[in-house]
């Protein structure tokens, strides 16, 4: 199963991943190739907990998943789409990330540069396919400025998803083999939010009597890519994961070892104060991306954080 993971809350994005599903289908066949909100009819699925039950549906094709695409793009990524790519890093199956975003990021204003706002994205990617730049408009639409500029976007539009069908076809045919997670004995990795000052300390963190606590070092390390492999590699040692999700959207690292933790059973819980509701038409209220609300216990105070971090 190749499993096409995608921001889907406005019709564009979409309409983009279904063109590529589309892609992949004509080469895979069309029962290789999972395209969420499509595949789940979730515009018209009619469930209790409508949320809930899509959560479930798209978990059991990541849980079969060949390979996982993902349509990432901007300083803020979809954090559904975060915890899909941390669920298929965490199984050991490939990765490739498409972005047409013209911008690169850094944690400082002449740090080195990462092709996405979060380090880790770049290190869990197997490929990535980067289409910053317009296309070449070859001649003339014949219409206006207008015209001619989204022809040139049309353009840049497909060649990245033809590269990105391509990168899935050049992919090794064996299917991945979960890896065996390795635990080190009473080990907490806490992941701050990226939004918080530097040296923030985590909401309620405080020394536990028989745990270690981990935190990540990549968000003011040298070399953000280095420190990204090694965040990755304690957080998945762990026994336990705590995030910081505050934010518009969770954070991308915090979706990301999120999805990782649901994949292999490892228990994590969520810091989230205070969150927006969202209301879609037969869906419960949604106090987060779906996929990062029934992934993950939230803890809403300081306190809660203290006591789960001493069970």
């Amino acid at each position: 199963m190749y499993y096409v993971a995608h921001r889907l809350f406005a019709a564009h994005d979409r309409a983009l991943a279904a063109l590529l599903a589309d892609r992949l289908a004509l080469k895979l066949g069309e029962d290789q190739v999972f395209l969420p909100f499509c595949d789940t009819d979730e515009e018209d699925l009619v469930a209790d907990l409508k949320g809930q039950r899509l959560f479930e549906l798209d978990r059991d094709r990541l849980c079969r998943i060949r390979a996982l695409i993902a349509i990432v793009h901007g300083p803020s990524p979809d954090d559904g789409v975060c915890m899909e790519i941390g669920y298929a890093a965490a199984l050991g199956a490939p990765v490739i990330l498409l972005t047409t975003d013209f911008q690169d990021y850094s944690t400082a204003p002449h740090g080195p540069h990462t092709v996405f706002p979060d380090p880790l994205l770049d290190t869990l990617a197997t490929r990535i396919i980067c289409f910053p730049r317009l296309g070449t408009l070859t001649e003339p639409q014949g219409g206006s400025r207008f015209a001619d500029f989204a022809a040139r976007n049309h353009t840049q539009t497909q060649h990245a998803l033809n590269a990105c069908v391509d990168a899935v076809l050049q992919l090794p045919t064996p299917p991945p083999t979960p890896p065996s997670p390795s635990r080190d004995a009473d080990t907490v990795f806490a992941e701050p939010s990226p939004y918080a000052p530097p040296h923030t300390r985590f909401p309620g963190l405080t020394p536990a009597t028989d745990s270690t606590i981990r935190v990540p070092t990549r968000f003011d390390a040298a070399d953000p890519i280095t420190a990204a492999r090694h965040d990755w590699a304690a957080a998945l040692r762990s026994t336990r994961i705590i995030v910081d999700a505050s934010g518009p959207e969770t954070p991308p690292g915090a979706a990301l070892l999120i999805g990782a933790a649901c994949a292999t059973g490892q228990p994590a819980v969520m810091y989230l104060p205070r969150s927006t509701y969202t209301h879609a038409s037969g869906r419960e209220p949604n106090y987060r991306n779906l996929m990062i609300q029934y992934s993950a216990v939230a803890l809403r105070t300081p306190s809660e954080v203290t006591t789960w971090i001493r069970a």
